[in-house]
């Protein structure tokens, strides 16, 4: 028996990459999952597919994560299905990096909306709920460029470090009724992303890791199930690091 058995959870953006381990590592551990995705309707599909297939329903759908209203409608079938949410993990975003003397007004906009607006737009949706309930673990997905910054990414940079902020002050908000706010900050981590880098772009990235490598989606996804079990129920209002020492 996983330590999630019976738990229903919800992870934004997980068609690929980071969230797509997320949900499969919370099915491994029992949780029930729904899913959205922007465009990648066959790896939705074959993932809805994939978490079936470990005994747990699954539910996945297309949404817009910068849209308030398509979010909402996402979050009252996803509520009408499962009767309950336990666990949401925010994990939607996107990258329009450039140098800022270059970086249009539309792509600053576009990184905010869909990293930072798409977390209130799914905490908001589901708060009600959790409040009910009198219980939830809220797991936001940022970055360590949220804390320390990165040339080309001001955008991003400002998505995550509000995010951030955000996470801090939901769990000042909603701890009296136990629902936990928390949220990662992954580091270099080997995905879709970073296999597009350089081999000169990796070495550097590597030189500031104390542990010489990069992460794994899967080390992201351990934190997530650990965050959402009662194994961590005295933890909130937490931003952690997985990213090998590398913010050290």
């Amino acid at each position: 028996m996983g330590i999630l058995e019976g738990k229903f959870a919800f992870v934004s953006g997980a068609s690929r990459g980071i969230g797509r381990a997320i949900a499969l590592t919370l099915a491994e551990e029992g949780a029930h999952v729904a899913f959205t995705y922007r465009s990648s309707k066959d790896a939705a599909e074959a993932l809805r597919l994939e978490l079936e297939s470990k005994g747990v329903q699954a539910l996945c759908f297309a949404c817009d994560a910068a849209s308030f209203s398509q979010t909402e409608e996402v979050v009252g079938k996803i509520l009408e299905a499962f009767g309950r949410l336990d666990v949401v993990v925010n994990n939607a975003g996107i990258t329009r990096d450039n140098l800022l003397m270059r970086m249009s007004e539309e792509s600053f906009d576009e990184v905010i909306q869909n990293n930072l607006k798409s977390v209130f737009n799914v905490t908001k949706s589901v708060q009600r709920t959790l409040l009910k309930q009198r219980s939830g673990s809220i797991i936001n997905i940022s970055s360590v460029v949220g804390k320390g910054g990165n040339p080309g990414q001001a955008n991003y940079a400002a998505s995550k470090a509000g995010m951030n902020g955000f996470t801090q002050s939901v769990a000042k908000e909603l701890g009296s009724r136990n629902i936990r706010c928390n949220a990662i900050a992954p580091g270099f981590i080997e995905t879709e992303m970073t296999a597009e880098l350089d081999a000169s772009q990796k070495e550097q990235w590597l030189q500031h890791i104390p542990l010489k490598r990069g992460g794994t989606p899967q080390d992201v996804a351990r934190l997530v199930v650990f965050l959402a079990s009662d194994d961590s129920s005295y933890i909130t209002g937490q931003v952690i690091n997985v990213c090998g020492g590398m913010q050290i």
